[in-house]
């Protein structure tokens, strides 16, 4: 790292090619969506500690899930408002090393944050009976600590396998914030290990866990069809729905991001996409949740009863 630094010790963020004006505009915009993110996520943090009702596996993992879609773009979006309103695209080199681990770590944790989540969904609807069983709280904190311990490891090794590479020029990188594909492209030094490393995690942290919840849906699917009952059938297509959903769209996103083969002329394109990945997909989580979940919308109202009768 003293090597790195002692040639190039910041690099410029190209981002969009805009105008001041429009960078303005943009700031405003993105603040906004990054407030409205902070509160929404927020609220349902809140609502699951505040509640008794949610004290269960599904929005345990769902908690965990708030925590990572806060800590995401507050790893990232401040560096970007920043440079919006003063015009400027310098990073120095700690910074931007210590964005890309966070960036990372917080993908990664979420990969594997929705794989225990359906496997959560997979116990409750096609062993009900055993589920409080099989899903108690020292398995449920294993995995949560599980995750959050694989995406920071996982993470960590593909800094320093990068952090090992020679910088010596140019230092304009392609992206609006230090994304590891795109510091990578300015190294001097062979990148196939890092490529070879960063496909492998794409493969054990994206295409993994997402076979694994098609498996699980799959005959998650087959039980719910054997359900007697039209209400419970309607309850569990609700819940499952919600996390599908979330899951479509998470992983269909990172993996055109991190596993397709890049190019110059899907540059621009990617960019675009990660940024929709960055500032809507930590939104779309509790906007999902809550207005497809009856659990969460009678937890919401019951705090209001609450603070109404106070």
């Amino acid at each position: 790292m003293e090597g790195n630094q002692s040639q190039i010790t910041e690099f410029i963020l190209v981002g969009f090619q805009l105008s001041k004006n429009m960078e303005l505009l943009l700031f405003g915009i993105f603040s906004l969506l990054y407030i409205c993110n902070l509160l929404a996520n927020g609220v349902i943090l809140g609502l699951i500690c505040l509640d008794p009702r949610l004290h269960s596996p599904m929005y345990f993992f769902l908690s965990h899930l708030a925590i990572i879609d806060i800590s995401f773009p507050s790893s990232n979006l401040p560096t970007l408002l920043e440079n919006l309103v003063k015009h400027t695209k310098n990073i120095s080199f700690d910074p931007c090393t210590v964005q890309m681990l966070f960036n990372l770590t917080f993908g990664s944790i979420e990969c594997l944050i929705l794989l225990a989540m359906s496997y959560d969904r997979y116990v409750a609807i096609c062993h009900p009976l055993q589920y409080t069983v099989i899903m108690n709280w020292r398995v449920c904190s294993i995995l949560a600590v599980a995750c959050w311990v694989c995406g920071f490891a996982l993470a960590l090794v593909q800094v320093i396998f990068l952090l090992r590479l020679p910088f010596c020029g140019p230092q304009k990188v392609n992206h609006f914030l230090c994304d590891i594909r795109s510091v990578l492209k300015l190294a001097c030094g062979d990148i196939w290990i890092n490529e070879m490393f960063l496909f492998a995690d794409g493969v054990l942290i994206l295409v993994g866990p997402l076979a694994l919840m098609l498996v699980s849906y799959m005959r998650i699917l087959w039980a719910i069809l054997k359900i007697r009952s039209k209400e419970g059938r309607k309850k569990a297509f609700s819940t499952c729905s919600s996390h599908l959903c979330v899951v479509g769209f998470y992983f269909g996103i990172a993996m055109i991001v991190y596993m397709v083969p890049d190019n110059s002329q899907r540059e621009e394109h990617l960019k675009i996409l990660f940024l929709f990945y960055a500032l809507f997909n930590p939104l779309l989580n509790p906007l999902v949740y809550s207005v497809q979940n009856a659990q969460v919308k009678a937890a919401f109202h019951r705090v209001l009863q609450k603070k109404g009768t106070v």
